[in-house]
């Protein structure tokens, strides 16, 4: 499969660059994505996410040069720690020892070797889906903007500005429900993805004038596999998220767009089952 093939050259320029700076874009543009999503993508595929596999093989690696004789601080600058206290730290947190006992051949390491995708089928029960292509129509609710950036690079990061921008917003939310459109119900999580800087949205579809405090943006005309599903949240949407990247997506004949990512919960809020959609942003898959 064409998407195996970009993966695992995005993971051989990973391993290429350990000594080095890999850049997130990079990994991206190899994979066939944009960085949020490859981050995203790989935490579900690897069960790790991205910033810790780096660190676990870039300590494989010190640990090996290590053992052959090398200095510590050469070893520390190698692999992008400027000082041998972070270094040691990261070393530590990953062998349990410090980098300096490392050359007696007592002490127990630990070698995390690198991964490849491979494609597997885990699952036989059925993912009912829809490939919907709509014009772009334009949202209208709060930014996360709330927090005066964009969302972090660093896909674990935004995993936590997310949830707590809800939070924050969420006195707010019954603002949203007089500005919806009834003909495209619903609330939506947007999140940007694709743009130099990722921004998200809990909004509403509307026509309506933007009210005080909020802001409106246009979701671009892209197609999309929908999936519709009812679950407590917010495990319902990251089960089932983890299953269209690493189910779905690997066998369906498409590869994930350059578009927005959305979610859609279609009853009232703060209702224990919750009726939600995950849009995801497909092409078909480019042969090579």
């Amino acid at each position: 499969m064409d998407w195996l093939n970009h993966w695992n050259e995005a993971l051989d320029y990973l391993e290429e660059n350990l000594d080095g700076d890999i850049k997130l874009e990079e990994l991206g543009h190899l994979a066939g994505c944009s960085s949020y999503h490859f981050q995203r993508m790989f935490s579900y595929l690897a069960g790790v996410p991205l910033k810790e596999y780096i660190r676990r093989r870039r300590m494989t690696r010190a640990a090996t040069d290590l053992r052959a004789g090398e200095k510590v601080l050469d070893v520390a600058l190698r692999y992008g720690y400027d000082s041998p206290t972070a270094f040691n730290r990261a070393f530590q947190a990953v062998h349990g020892t410090a980098p300096s006992l490392a050359k007696q051949g007592s002490v127990k390491l630990k070698s995390f070797p690198r991964i490849r995708f491979k494609f597997v089928l885990k699952e036989d029960t059925e993912m009912g889906y829809q490939i919907v292509q709509r014009e772009g129509f334009r949202i209208v609710g709060f930014r996360i903007v709330g927090f005066h950036t964009p969302l972090p690079k660093d896909q674990e990061e935004s995993f936590q500005v997310v949830p707590r921008f809800w939070g924050e917003i969420g006195h707010r939310l019954g603002e949203l429900i007089p500005l919806m459109d009834p003909m495209n119900p619903g609330v939506f999580g947007v999140s940007t993805c694709h743009l130099e800087e990722n921004l998200y949205f809990i909004a509403v579809a509307s026509s309506a004038p933007v009210s005080d405090g909020m802001e409106e943006w246009i979701v671009p005309a892209a197609t999309w596999a929908v999936f519709s599903r009812t679950g407590q949240q917010p495990f319902a949407i990251q089960a089932l998220q983890k299953r269209i990247v690493t189910e779905w997506l690997p066998d369906s004949g498409y590869e994930w767009a350059q578009a927005p990512d959305v979610e859609v919960y279609l009853n009232k809020l703060g209702e224990e089952e919750s009726q939600f959609q995950v849009w995801l942003p497909i092409q078909s898959v480019k042969k090579t």
